[in-house]
């Protein structure tokens, strides 16, 4: 099967596709229900408090979701108070809007879902806004909204409850599939038909993808009270090959080579397109794999990888012979590495297994608890952040302005009855950075137009309502489907569906579409300039930020490697913390570095020596990940002085990399190489066992010193390289 059928069943089996499924049945139940006692207004606003519900339902935990939801309905019920009353005063409502916009505006400041329920609060206001109501009727129909929020909070948790375990698993599929995307890009490496600089681009932007995937998955799992306890055999199984999927993801990171050297050497032999093929055969793998846990399905292996790695070997002995004089023990160890990454494939076949359930438990609760980050909610926060050097403050007045000048537009210019869609526009347009509302900008302005046209097309050609219906119900499950994912086919799906809605209110589809373009054309423009022009947030500015913490990251990841080397016991959730910041921090860098592409010229800074960075950081982390997988159980050998002094400089170029980044002396629990002596001075004793096992309980070199010695001397010649590429960035002027 190809990727683009197999991408088409990872959607219908996806938690978007079972979002968008729940969502439709959610506001559409009201509003037929009370249409069928000749009450549609009434059941229009309780599926529009719905709408508003589902907005602060974002993929996690359930005690989150659920708390959100509160949250969210709450200040709904609020929100529809104060905007019913003051919507007969055009200077009140102003006021409220002003204030509203900017409150909810600062709630960023509390991570994701706090944000999401502010914008369901200001989207209450709008929706409030656009249909007013006599102060008689203010308090039903913020009722009508309340019950509305009651309604969906309540599809969604039993939802939850009745399969507990499903967003997990969808979520754990999706990171597998991302993993598998991973590695077909990493395949693209062994091509001759490839450019390396783009292949490191996508590398590097896939990899940021992957850790995004990966952070769902741990919050899922390990916030999971019902999960972490492993109570039953899925919850067991899906923590275990969570485990299998990132240590798998990292025997992909450690297979770095000096890939233009290797295209040079051995790609007239066709060697290179055998193995290119092989790991195309794994990722596919893979990605069947990840399909079979998204959707729940039983799996049976469906490659005998043993049989073609063994003609690989043949391949390989085969052009040792023809060619003597050059050596192909970089090939075997290609070859290596292609036999541990199958087995790491073949480890996650457990968990179609029932021997899973058997398997020992790779952390205890507590541990779990340190891979998941945790919001906190004082109210201090938000204090600290009421000040001009806040970057959320300075968004939330320019969300304040923005929505006050939409407004003030909508007033003046006054040719429809929904010039409310302005405000709506800014809102859901004006992101804190330049970039995201660029993009933003560009996708609501092409999905609206491609969509209005798609709608006036359907109205024009089909005159069946039942047809109608149907055709306004797909729309719906599409929409609802993609908002979280491709915002673009999101709104191209919204706006027909909403034209359809509004020819069954009996209101002409052909103003409304003209209307809808404007109104959003209008509000994209009012967006974008205030984007721009009222102290905009630009990621040069930022990107300093994100270099450090990288360092920081690669910094640590090697220190706990080098005490690893010098027999120090390090246990593996130690290990696999310092890996994940590595993930974390590389994904930020590579993201941060996108958005900064994607802005103005005259903003950006240093693209390319940037993007060096991004690479040579990759390249440190892929070869200290090399070293690690290399290590197994075993009385460690007694490190030589030479390889001593190649960790400690490697160690002491990143720091002094990091000090030159920071103008204030770091306070992390990192040392100093320079100043303080590694645990790798003097003999080292082999450690004792550690209860529960670890990465470096008894550490043994599976290669020969000499090697040991060539990798460390790598890493401390990349170390060196980002030193310099380090300088060029600070004494390289802004473009």
């Amino acid at each position: 099967m190809n990727r683009q059928a197999q991408a088409i069943r990872y959607f219908f089996f996806s938690q978007y596709f079972s979002d968008g499924l729940r969502i439709t049945l959610a506001l559409l139940l009201p509003s037929l229900l009370f249409a069928h006692y000749n009450e549609f207004p009434a059941g229009l606003t309780v599926s529009l408090g719905a709408v508003c519900a589902s907005i602060a339902d974002a993929p996690g935990p359930v005690r989150h979701k659920r708390n959100a939801m509160l949250a969210g309905i709450g200040f709904v019920f609020g929100v529809a108070v104060i905007t019913g009353y003051a919507g007969g005063n055009v200077w009140l409502l102003g006021v409220v809007i002003g204030l509203f916009s900017f409150s909810f505006s600062l709630f960023t400041v509390y991570g994701n879902r706090a944000t999401l329920v502010g914008t369901a609060a200001v989207l209450a206001m709008i929706l409030t806004m656009a249909h007013p109501v006599a102060p008689a009727d203010v308090w039903p129909h913020a009722a009508l909204m309340l019950a509305g929020g009651v309604w969906y909070m309540a599809v969604s948790l039993l939802v939850s409850r009745l399969r507990p375990y499903r967003a997990a698993q969808q979520a754990l599929g999706e990171c597998i599939h991302q993993v598998a995307k991973f590695l077909t890009i990493k395949a693209r490496f062994y091509s001759l038909r490839t450019d390396l600089d783009e292949d490191y681009r996508q590398l590097v932007a896939q990899q940021a993808i992957v850790s995004e995937k990966q952070d769902a998955v741990r919050e899922l799992l390990f916030k999971s009270r019902l999960i972490v306890k492993e109570s039953t055999p899925t919850g067991r199984q899906l923590v275990l090959t969570f485990v299998d999927v990132v240590d798998l993801y990292e025997q992909i990171m450690a297979t770095y080579y000096d890939y233009a050297l290797l295209r040079k050497r051995f790609g007239a032999t066709g060697i290179l397109d055998e193995v290119a093929a092989i790991i195309q055969a794994v990722s596919a793998e893979l990605d069947h794999i990840g399909f079979a846990v998204q959707a729940n399905l039983p799996y049976r292996k469906r490659i005998d990888f043993g049989r073609q790695l063994t003609l690989l070997k043949q391949r390989i002995d085969l052009v040792g012979e023809e060619d003597k004089a050059s050596s192909t023990l970089v090939l075997r160890k290609i070859l290596i590495n292609l036999r541990t990454l199958t087995n790491r494939l073949n480890d996650m076949l457990v968990y179609f297994e029932d021997e899973a359930v058997n398997r020992s438990a790779p952390a205890t609760e507590s541990d779990y608890d340190r891979f998941v980050s945790h919001q906190d909610y004082d109210l201090k926060i938000l204090r600290d952040n009421l000040t001009f050097t806040s970057t959320t403050f300075r968004h939330a007045i320019r969300v304040m302005l923005a929505c006050l000048t939409g407004f003030v537009v909508a007033n003046l210019v006054d040719y429809g009855h929904h010039s409310y869609w302005i405000l709506l526009t800014i809102v859901v347009i004006l992101k804190p950075g330049f970039s995201l509302t660029k993009e933003r900008n560009y996708q609501r302005s092409i999905g609206t137009v491609v969509g209005g046209l798609l709608g006036a097309a359907m109205l024009l050609l089909v005159h069946d309502k039942t047809a109608l219906f149907v055709i306004m119900l797909v729309l719906m499950i599409g929409a609802y489907s993609f908002q979280r994912t491709n915002y673009v086919v999101m709104v191209t799906l919204l706006t027909p569906y909403l034209l359809i809605l509004f020819d069954f209110l009996g209101a002409g589809f052909l103003g409304i579409v003209e209307e809808r373009i404007i109104d959003t054309l209008i509000g994209s423009g009012i967006a974008f300039l205030a984007s721009y022009l009222l102290f905009p947030k630009w990621e040069s500015e930022h990107i300093l930020d994100f270099m450090r913490a990288v360092l920081h990251a690669n910094s640590h990841y090697l220190q706990t490697l080098a005490d690893g080397l010098a027999g120090k016991p390090i246990g593996t959730t130690e290990y696999r913390l310092a890996r994940k910041e590595v993930y974390v921090s590389s994904a930020n860098l590579s993201t941060a570095f996108q958005r900064m592409a994607s802005e103005p010229k005259s903003r950006q800074r240093n693209n390319t020596e940037i993007h060096q960075f991004v690479v040579l950081n990759h390249i440190l982390s892929s070869n200290i990940a090399t070293i690690a997988s290399g290590l197994s159980e075993g009385p460690p050998p007694l490190p030589s002085e030479e390889i001593l002094r190649l960790v400690r400089r490697a160690l002491a170029a990143l720091s002094e990399s990091r000090r030159k980044l920071d103008p204030i002396p770091a306070t992390d629990s990192l040392p100093a190489p320079t100043d303080a002596p590694l645990p790798l001075e003097g003999p080292a004793k082999p450690p004792g066992p550690l209860v529960g096992g670890g990465v470096f309980a008894a550490v043994a070199l599976t290669t020969d010193e000499q090697l040991l010695k060539e990798q460390l001397q790598f890493i401390q010649k990349i170390s060196t390289d980002i030193g310099k590429i380090t300088d060029e960035v600070l004494t390289q002027p802004t473009a």
